[in-house]
C-alpha cells in the first residue's frame, strides 16, 4: 500500500472516531432501533418468502437471476458512492497537506493558482463557530425550503411534507482558497470569490405521506462569490453583502430510512430533483442571499436585481449526434432536444424525431449578474417515452468571451459524447437609459421574425404594503403578491397574519414592447386563495420618468380599501445590442477570468476578425470560402508572396502577429488558445487558414484540421474539424475543448496539423506544435497566427 493510501486510510478511519457530538446523535437515533431491527428481519423474511413462493409456482430461476442481477448492479452503484463520499468526508477533515498526499486529483484551488490564496484560518473560525449553525440552519429548512418543497411534491401528487429532525454534525464547511478581485470593480464594493466545499456528517429526517426517511452524507462543491457593499464611513464599514452561486453546485446525498427502498428512479429522483432546485432558487444566480449589516442602508440597494445585461441566445442546429434509438436493423436514430441553463435560468427547444442533424432555430434570453466566472451549458438528450432520457453531449461558453466580442457565431463539439457538433449564436444586449434606443431595438426583433424576442427589461422592487383589507371575518390576511408582465408570472413569499406585509423582494421581466405591455398585480390571501387587492401599471409611463425609473413610491390598490397601498419600485432599461469589441486590452472594463484577447494591435487583423460570417454555411461540412470586405481584400492583395523554402533555407518562426508578418511557405493558421481556470478546460479555437500553397492548379486541396495533445498522442485527445472542399483560404471558426488540470498543462505541447481530404502524394499540408506553458495562455488567452511546416513526425490519420 502507498503512502498516500495509508494516509487517506487513516483518515477515514480517524473521521469515524466517536466524538461527543456523534455520540449524541447515535443517542437521539436509540429510538428507533427496535423498528431498524424489525425492518431488517421482515426484509429477511420477505426474501425467503419470494424464494419459497418461485418453487412452490415451479416458475424458472429465470425470476430469480434477474432480480439478483440487478440487486448486485445496485449494491455495487452504491458501494462507489459510499466510498467517493467517505473520501470526501476524509478531504474536508483533513489539511490541506494530507489532501494533496492522499488524493493528488482533487488539490485545493491555490495550488494552481497564484491569485487564489490560502485561508486556513477562515476555515479555523467555521469550524469554532459550527456548532452554532444549527438553529440558523433549521430555520432556513423550515421556513424556506420546506414549504417550496411542499409546493413542487404536490405537482406528483405527493403530501404532507415536513422535516421532523435536522442535525448538521461535526464537520464543517472548508474553504479551498479564496480570490479577492482588485481591478475593474467599484470603488464601493469588495468582491471575492470562495471555493466551498462541503461533506458533512448531517442527519436529516423528513416524513413524506405518512412514510419516514433520512438524508445523510450531503456533500456540496461550488464557486460562491460575495460582493461586499456599499462600503461605508462608520462601523461596521461594510454595508451589506450579496452571497451566491455563480453557477449550479455539484451535490450528491444519501437516502436513508424506509426511502431507502425507493433509492431508484422514481421517487428518490423526485427528491432529489427539488432539493437541487430549492438550493438553486435561493442561491444560484439570479438568486441571491442578500444581508443588510447596517441601518444606514436600505434594502432597495442590496435586494433589487441588477443584471449587468441580457444574453441572447440562438440555438441553431446539430450535426452528427449520436444514435441512441433501436432499429429494427441496429441502431437508429435520436430524437434530440437541447437544455440550455445559465445559473438557475433554464431553457428548452423543441424535440425534433428522428435526427441526428436537427435544425431547432430556437430562441431565448437570460439575465446576466455576473458576466465573471459564469457560463452557458448546452446539453443535449435523446428523448426517450419508455425510460430516461440520454445525454447526447454538453457544451459549455465562457459568458465574459461573449461580452468582450459582443457576437460569438460558432459550433461546438460536443464533450460526453463519442461525436456530434452543436451550432450557437450568442449575443451581448446592454442595458441602456436612453429611451431613443427602444426604435433600434424594436427594429431589429422585427427583422430577426422570432415572436418571443425581448426590447426592454423591467425591474421590480415590491418593498411592502400598507392597510391590507381583512379576507375572512376578524383576522389580518396572510398576503403574498402574484406578479406578471406577459408570459412570465413571479411570486412573492407570504407574510403570515399582517395587514401591513414587508417583502422587500425584487423580479426582473423581460418586456416585448414597453409601450403597448403592462405588469399585473394581485393581492392575493394564502389562507382563503381570495383576491384582496389589485393594480395595473402601463410600463409605458416609465418611458417619461426621469432615467426611466420610479423609487419607493406607494400606489393606490384596487379592488381594497380606500387606505390600502402597495410601495414598489420600478426601473426599464433598453435592450441595446453591443457593438463588435475588437481584441484589444485597452477595450476590457469588467472582472476577467477567462478571456481570448488579441494582443497585436495591427489593423489588418482587426479587419480580418470582421469577417462577415453570414455567406459561410451553417453546416460545417459544407462550409464556401467566405467573401472578404474590399478593404480586407486590397490589404491581402498587398502581401508579399511567400519566399520558397529550399533545403539550404531555415525553418520559419513558428508565431507570427499578424497575417502580414513574415507568412511561411505553407501557409499561417490562425488560432485562438485559452485556459478556462475555474472549468479547467483548455479551449481551442480553429479560425481560419491562408495561403495553402496550391502545386497543381487541378487539384485544389480539401482541408481539415486536426489536433492532438502531446505527449502520448492518445485517441481521446484526437480532435478533427469539417473538410472544406476545394479552397486553400479555408474558415472554419470552431471550437474544441480539453478538460485538463494546470499541472498537465504545463507539461502539454498541443499539435496541430493540417491534413487534405484528397489523395495529393502526402495529406498532410503541414503542422506545427505549440508549447501549453506560455503566461499568455494560462493568463488571458492567446490569439494568433502561427506558420505551418513541413511534416516533422508520422500521424494517423
Amino acid at each position: 500500500m502507498s503512502e498516500s493510501d495509508s494516509l487517506l486510510e487513516k483518515k477515514m478511519s480517524n473521521s469515524k472516531e466517536l466524538t461527543p457530538e456523534k455520540a449524541e446523535i447515535e443517542k437521539c437515533s436509540e429510538d428507533g432501533s427496535i423498528l431498524s431491527i424489525l425492518y431488517s428481519a421482515a426484509k429477511k423474511v420477505a426474501v425467503v418468502g419470494i424464494v419459497y413462493f418461485v418453487g412452490y409456482m415451479n416458475w424458472s430461476v429465470a425470476w430469480l437471476i434477474c432480480p439478483l442481477l440487478l440487486s448486485v448492479i445496485r449494491d455495487q452503484f452504491r458501494n462507489q458512492h459510499n466510498i467517493r463520499r467517505q473520501v470526501a468526508k476524509a478531504s474536508a477533515l483533513a489539511n490541506d497537506k494530507d489532501v494533496i498526499l492522499a488524493r493528488l486529483n482533487d488539490l485545493p484551488a491555490w495550488v494552481f493558482f497564484p491569485d487564489i490564496e490560502r485561508v486556513e484560518w477562515l476555515n479555523k473560525i467555521l469550524k469554532q463557530v459550527w456548532p452554532n449553525a444549527n438553529h440558523f440552519a433549521r430555520n432556513i429548512l423550515k421556513e424556506s425550503v420546506e414549504p417550496n418543497v411542499q409546493k413542487a411534491l404536490q405537482e406528483y401528487k405527493l403530501n404532507g411534507f415536513k422535516f421532523d429532525r435536522m442535525i448538521l454534525g461535526t464537520i464543517p464547511p472548508r474553504i479551498g482558497g479564496i480570490k479577492v478581485y482588485d481591478k475593474n470593480i467599484a470603488r464601493n464594493e469588495i468582491i471575492m470569490d470562495l471555493d466551498l466545499f462541503y461533506a458533512g456528517d448531517c442527519d436529516i429526517n423528513f416524513s413524506l405521506s405518512g412514510v419516514r426517511g433520512g438524508i445523510k452524507d450531503f456533500q456540496i462543491h461550488g464557486t460562491v462569490r460575495v460582493v461586499m457593499k456599499p462600503l461605508i464611513p462608520s462601523p461596521p464599514l461594510v454595508g451589506g453583502l450579496q452571497i451566491f452561486f455563480l453557477n449550479n453546485p455539484n451535490i450528491d446525498f444519501n437516502l436513508v430510512g424506509v426511502i431507502d427502498l425507493l433509492d431508484m428512479p422514481g421517487l428518490s429522483d423526485i427528491l432529489r430533483r427539488i432539493i437541487v432546485e430549492q438550493i438553486a432558487s435561493m442561491m444560484v444566480l439570479p438568486n441571491k442571499l442578500p444581508i443588510v449589516l447596517s441601518d444606514q442602508i436600505e434594502a432597495l440597494s442590496l435586494k433589487m436585481p441588477e443584471p449587468e445585461g441580457v444574453l441572447r441566445v440562438h440555438v441553431v442546429e446539430a450535426k452528427n449526434l449520436m444514435k441512441m434509438d433501436i432499429g429494427m436493423l441496429g441502431k437508429g436514430k435520436s430524437d434530440p432536444y437541447a437544455i440550455v441553463t445559465v445559473g438557475a435560468q433554464q431553457f428548452r427547444t423543441q424535440t425534433i424525431d428522428n435526427n441526428v442533424n436537427p435544425k431547432w432555430d430556437f430562441w431565448c434570453e437570460a439575465n446576466i449578474y455576473a458576466e465573471s466566472g459564469q457560463s452557458l451549458t448546452v446539453q443535449l438528450f435523446d428523448k426517450d417515452d419508455a425510460k430516461e432520457d440520454e445525454r447526447l453531449g454538453t457544451a459549455t461558453v465562457e459568458i465574459s468571451n461573449v461580452l468582450k466580442k459582443g457576437e460569438i457565431d460558432t459550433w461546438l463539439t460536443l464533450e460526453q459524447a463519442k461525436h456530434g457538433m452543436v451550432h450557437l449564436r450568442l449575443s451581448w444586449m446592454h442595458l441602456s437609459k436612453d429611451r431613443n434606443d427602444l426604435k433600434a431595438a424594436l427594429s431589429e426583433t422585427q427583422m430577426l421574425r422570432v415572436t418571443n424576442m425581448s426590447t426592454a427589461l423591467l425591474t421590480v422592487f415590491i418593498d411592502s404594503a400598507k392597510n391590507l383589507p381583512h379576507a375572512r371575518q376578524a383576522s389580518n390576511p396572510d398576503p403574498f403578491l402574484i406578479l406578471q408582465v406577459g408570459q412570465k408570472t413571479e411570486q412573492t413569499s407570504v407574510q403570515m397574519r399582517t395587514d401591513s406585509p414587508v417583502w422587500e423582494q425584487g423580479f426582473t421581466f423581460l418586456v416585448s414592447n414597453p409601450e403597448n405591455d403592462t405588469l399585473q398585480l394581485k393581492l392575493m390571501d394564502q389562507k382563503t386563495t381570495n383576491e384582496i387587492g389589485r393594480f395595473t401599471y402601463i410600463i409605458a409611463h416609465l418611458m417619461s420618468a426621469n432615467d426611466m425609473e420610479i423609487i419607493s413610491q406607494p400606489f393606490q390598490l384596487q379592488k381594497s380599501g380606500p387606505e390600502s397601498k402597495i410601495i414598489m419600485a420600478l426601473s426599464l432599461r433598453i435592450l441595446k445590442r453591443a457593438e463588435k469589441i475588437e481584441d484589444n486590452e485597452n477595450n476590457d472594463a469588467s472582472i476577467k477570468e477567462d478571456k481570448t484577447e488579441d494582443t497585436t494591435k495591427n489593423v489588418l487583423k482587426k479587419q480580418d476578425s470582421n469577417i462577415s460570417r453570414t455567406t459561410v454555411s451553417t453546416d460545417p461540412g459544407n462550409i464556401e470560402e467566405a467573401v472578404l470586405p474590399a478593404a480586407i481584400s486590397t490589404n491581402l492583395a498587398t502581401v508579399p508572396p511567400s519566399p520558397k523554402l529550399t533545403e539550404s533555407s531555415p525553418l520559419p518562426n513558428p508565431t507570427i502577429k499578424s497575417f502580414s508578418d513574415d507568412v511561411g511557405p505553407l501557409g499561417a493558421i490562425n488560432l485562438t488558445i485559452q485556459y478556462a481556470i475555474q472549468r479547467q478546460r483548455l479551449i481551442v479555437i480553429i479560425h481560419q487558414i491562408k495561403n495553402i500553397p496550391l502545386k497543381d492548379p487541378s487539384n485544389i486541396p480539401d482541408p481539415y484540421v486536426k489536433l492532438y495533445l502531446l505527449p502520448g498522442r492518445a485517441k481521446d485527445t484526437k480532435r478533427k474539424t469539417a473538410v472544406i472542399k476545394d479552397n486553400c483560404n479555408p474558415v472554419f471558426d470552431t471550437t474544441f475543448e480539453y478538460l485538463i488540470s494546470s499541472a498537465e498543462l504545463n507539461s502539454s505541447q498541443l499539435e496541430v496539423t493540417v491534413c487534405t481530404d484528397k489523395l495529393i502524394g502526402s495529406p498532410i499540408l503541414g503542422m506545427v506544435k505549440i508549447d501549453l506553458n506560455d503566461a499568455e495562455i494560462l493568463g488571458s488567452g492567446k490569439k494568433s497566427w502561427w506558420n505551418l511546416l513541413p511534416e516533422f513526425k508520422s500521424t494517423d490519420l
